[in-house]
C-alpha cells in the first residue's frame, strides 16, 4: 500500500516534469534541408527576408525565430546552389520573402503533429515583376519513440515541420523560369 502512493508520487513528478520541461527554439540546422536536390541553378542572386516568427518563451512549446528561418533557407539554398550568391545586405536580383502564417503545435500527446503554414514570394528586383506568390503548408510529426520529453517531441516536431515546409518552397522556386 505504502509503495502504491511511492510509486504514484513519482509517476505524477515524472508526468509534470514531461509536460512542463523548459522549451528550445526550434534549431536552424535541423530545419534545413540536408538531401534536397534541385535540377535549376539560376545565375542570379538572392535576398532572403523572414517574418511572421517569434521567440520561443520558456512557459511555450517550440516556435520558430525569424533569424533561424532566414539562416534555414538561405543553408539550404547554399547547399543546393539554386542561386549563384545570397546576398545579406546590398543589390541582389532578387527577393525571397517568407512569412509564417501559421504554426500550430499540440498541447499533450504520444505523438505531436505540427502543422506549418507560410507564403512565399520571390520578386525580380530590377522589374519589379513577383515571380512567384504561394502558401505553402506541410506538417512534422515525432513519436515518443523519437523523444521521451514532450518539449523534445514538440521540438522535433516543428523542426520536421519546417525541413519539408523549405523544401516545398524552393522545389517551386526551382519550378520557375527565372531571367537575371
Amino acid at each position: 500500500m505504502k509503495y502504491r502512493k511511492v510509486l504514484q508520487l513519482v509517476l505524477a513528478g515524472a508526468l509534470l516534469v514531461n509536460l512542463v520541461g523548459c522549451a528550445s527554439p526550434a534549431n536552424k540546422d535541423e530545419m534545413t534541408p540536408s538531401d534536397l536536390v534541385l535540377g535549376q541553378k539560376f545565375n542570379a542572386t538572392v535576398q532572403v527576408k523572414t517574418a511572421g516568427g517569434s521567440e520561443t518563451g520558456a512557459m511555450e512549446g517550440t516556435n520558430i525565430s525569424d533569424a533561424d528561418l532566414k539562416a534555414a533557407i538561405e543553408q539550404a539554398i547554399s547547399n543546393t546552389e539554386l542561386f549563384n550568391k545570397v546576398i545579406q545586405v546590398g543589390d541582389a536580383n532578387y527577393l525571397l520573402a517568407v512569412s509564417i502564417t501559421s504554426l500550430s503545435k499540440p498541447v499533450f500527446g504520444l505523438t505531436f503533429t505540427v502543422n506549418l503554414e507560410t507564403t512565399w514570394s520571390l520578386t525580380n528586383l530590377t522589374t519589379k515583376k513577383v515571380e512567384l506568390r504561394k502558401v505553402v503548408s506541410s506538417t512534422g510529426t515525432a513519436t515518443f519513440g523519437d523523444a521521451a520529453i514532450a518539449v523534445g517531441r514538440i521540438q522535433m516536431a516543428v523542426e520536421r515541420a519546417a525541413k519539408q515546409n523549405i523544401s516545398q518552397g524552393l522545389t517551386d522556386v526551382a519550378s520557375l523560369n527565372l531571367k537575371k
